[in-house]
């Protein structure tokens, strides 16, 4: 066992980054948009810098890059609704667990710990993803980025989570692979845990000073 783990009952996971290799289908479906727009394909590249933030925030930064400005508000949530239906068809289709994720989450499981999903994508997708994997059996909550007024880096959800269980945020952890994941992981009294092969702007996310830092998930167990 890690020793990030002593005393933790609970560990709230982020999703993109972190489990799953979502970039390739979130690249097509922003490039999707674009084209729809005549405008230039962002590629997987430049949408792995972006994501993290939601799907408005993503659609707004590729829109920003490939306008050289900010669009209009219409034309943001035209966008937006565009990259919800491209993405929705199959929001799994290139997207790639992590190595380490299954076992790490089975062993978590069944050492007795609550597992809980947080992370800034919209709700209705979560469920068709971890069902293509079979995670969906681990996680006791799942909250997207719409599911409360607030998402990371707001520490919103991650204290919503230990009320829904009844426990106080030291007996809890956050793992994820960016800036957003640890900044409301510390903001919510939560330890923290890194990985560092997510999206994180481009920047390594050691940089934010998680609580400990592994190469893969399996390294929890």
């Amino acid at each position: 066992m890690h020793p990030i783990l002593k005393d933790i009952r609970l560990i709230s996971f982020d999703l993109d980054g972190t489990l799953i290799d979502s970039v390739p289908d979130l690249a097509a479906a922003v490039d999707k948009v674009l084209e729809e727009l005549d405008l230039p394909p962002a590629g997987e590249v430049k949408v792995t810098r972006w994501v993290g933030n939601g799907a408005q925030k993503l659609v707004e930064r590729a829109l920003t890059d490939a306008l050289g400005e900010p669009p209009e508000v219409e034309s943001l949530e035209a966008g937006h609704r565009r990259f919800l239906y491209h993405y929705g068809r199959d929001p799994g289709a290139r997207t790639r667990l992590y190595p380490g994720v299954c076992e790490a989450l089975d062993a978590l499981q069944a050492g007795g710990r609550i597992l809980t999903l947080v992370t800034n994508k919209p709700y209705a997708f979560i469920e068709p993803i971890l069902a293509q994997f079979g995670l969906e059996r681990h996680f006791a909550l799942c909250l997207g980025g719409d599911s409360l007024p607030q998402k990371k880096p707001d520490p919103a959800p991650l204290l919503h989570v230990a009320a829904h269980f009844d426990l106080p945020p030291s007996t809890c952890l956050m793992v994820g692979d960016s800036r957003h994941d640890i900044a409301a992981g510390r903001a919510a009294g939560f330890r923290t845990l890194a990985v560092p092969y997510g999206y994180n702007h481009g920047e390594p996310v050691q940089n934010s000073l998680p609580d400990a830092l592994i190469e893969t998930l399996k390294e929890l167990v």
